[in-house]
């Protein structure tokens, strides 16, 4: 039988520093006179009493973990926090009901930053800076568990960096603890940046860290309802659109580079390839707006750029309501949701190095047709790559697509529209947070939802945070037998 034990003991701990972290807005609402502190202080006393308790009851002498508990326990995780991040939005004075409650807690912890909120501008200051929190350890979560845990569950081809880590990363630093932890304060030096570099730019230092959190994190909750767009500033938008590039680059080669070895992070084909796509894509609506005189040149650099690198990132900040720009805006928009960025960065969606995979292997595979006889390998990087590697990513693309299709048939069955099901489907599959149309767009919430659309979207959303696979093999019957 599983050993859930070292489970619930790991969740126990996370239980305490969730509680430790609602502390943050309590003491922004206190200071700011606002009586939701008590909300805070609640929900934390609910999350320490529980959390101090499971880790009483829990302990056992040998903490192992094995494959089996490492997918119950990555799923459970996120789902707990979701849980118990949506009290202090179930208990505030925000009219939201349980359900919504979840759906915005599910949408901060997985980076999605779809919300049912509106009126930001008017919320309390410790329900919009938790929002920015539960983004922040989404995003450092992600990263950790893209370093540590994916790759030893094989997930969706991440065994590809377990190799490369081994041959770079682990013999710098052997244990997966100080990874997390050099990871960590690079994450945190760059939001601390990116909120230097917002203030400087005009931001109020409340909005500048709350933006910042979320920026890095690739989560895209703002502030205010008209998000990034209600400052109307360039500045503030070109920093973000550094800031969201650099949280799609990958952690680990973050620390060759704090170590003195930056040229790994340019030389890196992920890296290079992701920028291309971003650039292409930028080109080809920036021709096309101006083409069509839609906007002046310079002004549709600016817009593109924003929008574009937001929606491909997952970030979800807009500036513009980009889904009345025209079909072929339109277009290139849904298909941008799916890139997502590098491996072991806090973006989601498809990943740059899993489009790498199948093209090299398709390529591969087109030479075997046009000579049987020659002998075609597929490199990633300049190396081979493993059969298990592209089995595995073969596997993730057919298994995403069919969740997508899945989920967008559910939200259609829900009496939803086509573009709004549709959108709805991969905007939380690839936890990027706005949709298209007039309901979920840009310009729009999700607060007119049913309810059931609520519970099947944050489905996807924790579905498309974890890699598929790691929440589908819980349905199996096969992973529960002894």
């Amino acid at each position: 039988m599983l050993d859930v034990r070292p489970i619930f003991f790991i969740i126990g701990i996370l239980l305490v520093t969730l509680a430790a972290g609602m502390g943050v807005p309590a003491l922004t609402d206190l200071i700011a006179g606002q009586s939701d502190w008590r909300v805070f202080a609640g929900s934390a006393g609910a999350c320490l009493f529980i959390g101090v308790g499971l880790i009483l009851t829990m302990r056992t002498e040998t903490m192992r973990i094995g494959v089996r508990q490492a997918f119950l326990l990555t799923t459970v995780s996120w789902l707990v926090i979701a849980l118990f991040g949506a009290l202090p939005f179930a208990l505030a004075d925000l009219n939201l009901s349980y359900t919504d409650a979840v759906f915005e807690a599910m949408s901060g912890i997985t980076t999605t930053g779809a919300t049912v909120i509106s009126g930001l501008e008017r919320a309390p200051p410790g329900i919009l800076i938790w929002r920015a929190i539960l983004q922040w350890l989404g995003g450092i979560g992600i990263i950790v568990m893209a370093v540590s845990i994916l790759p030893l569950l094989q997930v969706g081809g991440m065994q590809l960096f377990r190799m490369e880590s081994s041959e770079k990363g682990e013999k710098a630093l052997p244990r997966v603890a100080q990874v997390a932890t050099i990871i960590g304060l690079i994450y945190a030096g760059l939001t601390a940046l990116c909120a230097i570099g917002y203030w400087v730019a005009g931001m109020r230092g409340f909005d500048a860290i709350a933006h910042a959190m979320t920026t890095v994190a690739t989560g895209g909750f703002s502030t205010a309802d008209a998000s990034v767009g209600y400052f109307n500033s360039p500045a503030i938008e070109w920093i973000a659109v550094v800031f969201m590039l650099a949280g799609s680059m990958p952690f680990v080669l973050y620390i060759q580079a704090v170590r003195g070895n930056a040229a790994p992070l340019f030389r890196d084909s992920q890296v290079r390839t992701f920028l291309a796509i971003v650039l292409v894509c930028i080109a080809l609506l920036v021709v096309w707006k101006v083409a069509t005189g839609r906007e002046a040149l310079g002004p549709a650099i600016r817009l593109v750029t924003f929008n574009l690198v937001s929606i491909m990132t997952g970030t979800g900040y807009a500036t513009s309501d980009f889904s009345q720009w025209g079909e072929f805006a339109m277009t290139v928009f849904f298909f941008a949701m799916f890139v997502g960025g590098c491996a072991g960065s806090t973006t989601c969606g498809l990943k740059v190095f899993r489009l790498q995979v199948l093209y090299a292997s398709t390529v591969a595979q087109v030479g075997k047709l046009l000579q049987p006889h020659g002998v075609f390998v597929p490199h990633f990087n300049r190396k081979p790559i493993p059969e298990s590697v592209s089995e595995s990513v073969l596997s993730f693309f057919f298994i995403y697509v069919i969740s997508f299709g899945a989920l967008a048939v559910g939200l259609g069955a829900l009496g939803l529209d086509f573009v709004t099901a549709v959108s709805g489907a991969a905007s939380a599959i690839a936890n990027v947070g706005p949709g298209l149309g007039n309901v979920i767009g840009p310009a729009g919430t999700y607060a007119s939802l049913p309810d059931a659309a609520k519970w099947l979207l944050s489905f996807g959303m924790l579905l498309g945070r974890l890699e598929l696979f790691t929440v589908l093999i819980l349905l199996t019957p096969a992973f529960w037998r002894n």
